[in-house]
């Protein structure tokens, strides 16, 4: 059979195909296949050595044997070479046939492998992308076919499980799944499980798994499907042991008082919430209790925070100690605490505070530092004085304040005239805050008089508020409060300027008297308040002589060297101080004769009884005596008779200022009345 009869032949395959001569190693006939895989012409390829197309070693070897008659046929992958010098890879089979029987040739059939290799390049990057995304998901995988066998699992799932190493290196199934159902603490339920799961194999469905180690997994189950066709199975494992860890920190952070860890004000709302509604159905009574520790800041300030809150915990400890395990005791903030005492009476509830002041008042000791606390409690029952827990907290907190106001250191159980106060405290702080800004408060100015002849002496500026809605409000009514609020401050520089301000109108009219003006505690503690006082005097060009400063006795206790530096800087001022309701503090006559100290005025509480009470008489004698003693002059406060003031003058008591002379007065009629009095 000639070439060109083989050539139909060849056309008529898919392949590639060409033959070449046995002897010369040349083209004899190729196939259109062929001409499309190489992309040369047939007149091109005719006649070319079979080498021309080798790229191969593996092929020029072989071609090489046969031309030496070693090799007579080879099948394997190689390459070919094209037009433009590209080698494209093939499985290419050479294989001898004879045409005649003396007239052998050589057969070369190709197949192009470019669309495999191509598709096996694909294969090989997605199933990279598969094994990258399987390793970084943080979820334990494994893969099974519908047999049971292990397909793929990542290495979460080894982590997870505990995988032996010999186990990873065996691949053996039987040997994993025994693994894996001995980590369980279930096993029973777990087989049950992998059994219905087998029996369905498109079940799909989630549970949790706790194994031994303490672990808790999630554990998904879906069905593998290609073309419709479920092939397998696959399970992710999800741990849920740190999610689960950290819920309960959240919760406890949630629930908790980070420093003590007491319940704080959330659970104890929940527990009082479950709590009313038992009360609601059997009619329970309860108990709430706020407990306050008594100038816990003194700790705080003296010793430092971190040794307040262990004392804090200390005194925890101590309270919680005194309740039962169904009671809840609970940290609101601060040195503060409520107590929820459960189906708890009256007497219960006092039993239980007198238990608690009990043990507070027993010696502390931390870090080798003795110190003692005390606490004040009020009390508020369910449902006599609220019926929710906000209204008990209110009530009890009430209680607790009218505690705080009478000494400290006891309980009190709540009762309705408290709000009713604490309302109207309320209402007359925010009315004070509003005349100081309409302008209401007034001065009056009342004398204070020479029992030797009847001069004025100086004048006693005294605060006055008419308000449309109050009345006159006496400032035994609202001085206190402003202590109690600091608002005191703001009057106090209030009077001082307003007090400047008159006594240099007086200064100016060529009849100058010297006003005293109330210093209170807070307001002598500002560290400005002496470059107040001088700016004052300052600004209005007030001699300072004309300005007399009335302090208390506390002030002069409190951080004495302080007090005593502050002192000497207002005397080198110029104005004058005096002690104003001396007998009623606790200052000390060694430090009373340090103070630059001009003046005493003997409260009207021991002139009251002047000339009859015997303990009044000795109090205001030795005063006075004491008074000369230091050299200091003595001005009596509330004199309203002539025999009190008789009395005072055989004392040899220098001045008197009260309603028997004249009350408090504006400064119009003030200065009628001086015009009155002897110069």
């Amino acid at each position: 059979m000639t070439p060109n009869r083989w050539a139909a032949l060849l056309d008529a395959m898919i392949e590639a195909l060409c033959l070449v001569d046995a002897t010369t190693l040349r083209i004899m006939a190729v196939n259109q296949g062929l001409v499309a895989l190489v992309g040369l012409d047939h007149n091109v390829l005719v006649g070319k050595p079979i080498v021309e197309l080798t790229v191969a070693l593996e092929d020029l070897y072989f071609w090489e044997d046969v031309a030496a008659g070693l090799a007579d046929s080879i099948l394997s992958e190689s390459l070919v070479r094209s037009a433009n010098d590209v080698a494209i890879p093939v499985e290419r089979k050479v294989s001898r046939v004879w045409l005649t029987p003396d007239e052998p040739v050589y057969l070369v059939g190709m197949r192009d492998l470019r669309q495999q290799r191509q598709a096996e390049e694909q294969l090989e990057s997605r199933m990279a992308e598969l094994r990258a995304t399987l390793e970084s998901t943080g979820d334990g995988i494994l893969v099974t076919n519908t047999e049971g066998v292990v397909r793929h699992y990542n290495r979460r799932f080894a982590e997870l499980w505990n995988l032996p190493h010999g186990l990873l290196d065996s691949h053996g199934d039987p040997a994993l799944f025994a693994h894996l159902a001995a980590c369980v603490q279930d096993e029973p339920a777990y087989q049950d499980q992998l059994s219905r799961i087998s029996s369905d194999p498109e079940l799909q469905c989630t549970d949790v798994l706790l194994l031994r180690s303490g672990r808790m997994l999630e554990r998904v189950t879906l069905p593998q499907v290609s073309r419709s066709r479920v092939v397998g199975r696959v399970y992710s494992f999800r741990d849920l042991t740190e999610r689960l860890d950290a819920q309960k920190r959240i919760e406890a952070l949630a629930y908790t008082d980070a420093l003590t860890g007491l319940p704080n004000r959330l659970l104890l709302g929940q527990r009082v919430a479950v709590a009313l509604r038992a009360a609601q159905r059997n009619g329970a009574t309860f108990a709430i209790m706020y407990i306050d520790l008594d100038r816990f800041k003194n700790i705080n300030d003296s010793l430092g925070h971190s040794f307040g809150d262990r004392a804090l915990m200390e005194a925890a400890s101590r309270i919680q100690q005194t309740l039962r395990e169904v009671d809840t005791l609970c940290r609101v903030g601060g040195d503060e605490f409520i107590a929820f005492l459960q189906e708890a009476d009256a007497i219960g509830a006092e039993v239980v505070a007198r238990r608690i002041l009990e043990k507070l008042a027993q010696p502390f000791v931390v870090d080798a530092v003795n110190f003692s606390l005390g606490c004040s409690i009020g009390l508020a029952m369910y449902p006599v004085d609220a019926r929710t827990l906000d209204a008990l907290i209110q009530c009890a907190d009430t209680a607790m304040f009218r505690v705080k106001e009478r000494g400290r250191g006891n309980f009190r159980f709540y009762q309705p005239q408290m709000n009713v106060d604490l309302l109207s405290r309320v209402k007359l702080d925010h009315a004070m805050r509003q005349a100081m800004e309409r302008g209401l408060f007034r001065l009056h100015y009342q004398p204070q008089i020479s029992l030797c002849d009847g001069r004025l002496l100086g004048v006693e500026a005294l605060i006055r508020w008419s308000d449309a809605e109050l009345g006159n409000v006496s400032p035994a009514t609202f001085i206190p409060l402003a202590e109690e609020s600091g608002f005191i401050i703001a009057i106090g520089n209030w009077v001082l300027n307003e007090a400047v301000r008159q006594a240099l109108v007086w200064q100016q009219s060529g009849r100058p008297v010297v006003v005293s003006v109330n210093v209170s505690a807070l307001q002598f503690q500002q560290g400005d308040f002496v470059e107040r006082v001088a700016k004052t005097i300052g600004d209005a060009g007030l001699a300072p002589h004309l300005l007399e400063l009335e302090l208390t006795e506390s002030i002069l206790i409190r951080d004495v060297n302080e007090t005593l530096s502050r002192l000497h800087a207002l005397a080198s001022l110029g104005v004058s101080l005096a002690i104003d309701d001396f007998g009623t503090g606790y200052s000390s006559l060694a430090y009373l004769k340090k103070f630059p100290i001009s003046k005493l005025k003997i409260d009207r509480a021991f002139v009251m009884g002047l000339p009859d009470d015997e303990g009044d008489r000795a109090i205001v004698s030795a005063t006075i005596a004491m008074a000369r003693a230091l050299k200091l002059s003595v001005v009596a406060e509330g004199v309203e008779t002539a025999a009190q003031r008789d009395y005072l003058q055989s004392l040899n008591c220098e001045a008197f200022q009260g309603f028997l002379c004249s009350p408090g007065l504006p400064a119009t009629e003030f200065e009628h009345l001086q015009a009155s009095l002897p110069m």
